[in-house]
């Protein structure tokens, strides 16, 4: 564990789960940093890149806490955010950004890859968003949880059945801890982002980039920083809970150029 020295003082301060390696949760967990949060790093195996990230972030004057630990495992999140508190006093924003992503043929799914799935993307999703939420409970400003979850659970594709049956549930579990929570204190938040594709895998061919970049209405692929603005604008935002934002390009309600979406026969014209 890495600890910058710290007092505590009214600077807010957001824990971002997943943020030790050099994707999505990293960059919003910079996104926060540079607009006057104290930053917590989360890790399960990223160590070295989780502590080298941390001090990019000490030299550059923001305060920064690396935790490491599963966030299925029962007990980290309430330990995670005792050290929090600890070291910075308050808790004011969770993004909840660890996740795993593996595929394979529906006819090769185990029992444990389903449990996998589930214990990370939901589970741990839970837990995490349960020991800050019940914090942020005790504080008078209340605070924020942002959950991620996948635009595609409505419009699931082949071979991810395991992935969508551990991402599935992170809609419903908003909403139920945006009610859980502010009905305990008004002043907490919780919403979701729903990213489209973004950080597209390297053994993605460029022809299939492409085809991908073609299925959304703004012919692009997402970028980490798109989440990131997403996740900042929700936690911020006084008047907005148990919304679930599609950051997805348009890609949830366009089906692609092609005339197999049309379900309804040419109408004569009158």
């Amino acid at each position: 564990m890495s600890v910058t020295p710290s007092t505590v003082d009214a600077k807010p301060v957001v824990w971002v789960t997943g943020s030790g390696a050099p994707r999505v949760g990293q960059c919003i967990a910079e996104y926060f940093g540079v607009r006057g949060y104290r930053v917590v790093i989360h890790t399960c195996n990223s160590v070295g890149e989780a502590e080298k990230f941390a001090a990019s972030l000490n030299a550059r004057g923001i305060e920064s806490l690396v935790v490491r630990g599963a966030v299925e495992e029962e007990d980290f999140a309430k330990s995670a955010v005792s050290t929090i508190l600890e070291t910075f006093g308050r808790l004011d924003v969770l993004v909840n950004s660890a996740a795993i992503w593996n595929w394979r043929p529906l006819e090769e799914t185990t029992k444990a890859d389903v449990q996998r799935q589930f214990e990370v993307n939901s589970l741990g999703t839970f837990l995490c968003s349960q020991a800050a939420g019940l914090q942020m409970v005790k504080q008078a400003n209340g605070g924020s949880i942002v959950l991620i979850g996948d635009w595609a659970v409505h419009r699931p594709y082949r071979d991810f059945a395991a992935y969508f049956a551990g991402k599935g549930s992170i809609e419903t579990m908003t909403r139920s801890f945006a009610i859980e929570l502010a009905s305990r204190n008004p002043a907490i938040r919780v919403n979701a982002i729903l990213p489209g594709p973004v950080l597209l895998d390297p053994s993605i061919s460029e022809s299939k980039a492409e085809s991908i970049r073609n299925q959304s209405l703004l012919k692009r692929q997402g970028e980490a920083k798109h989440v990131a603005q997403a996740a900042y604008f929700l936690a911020t935002h006084e008047f907005i809970t148990g919304v679930c934002l599609p950051v997805d390009g348009g890609r949830s309600i366009y089906p692609g150029a092609t005339d197999d979406a049309i379900a309804h026969p040419t109408l004569p014209k009158s």
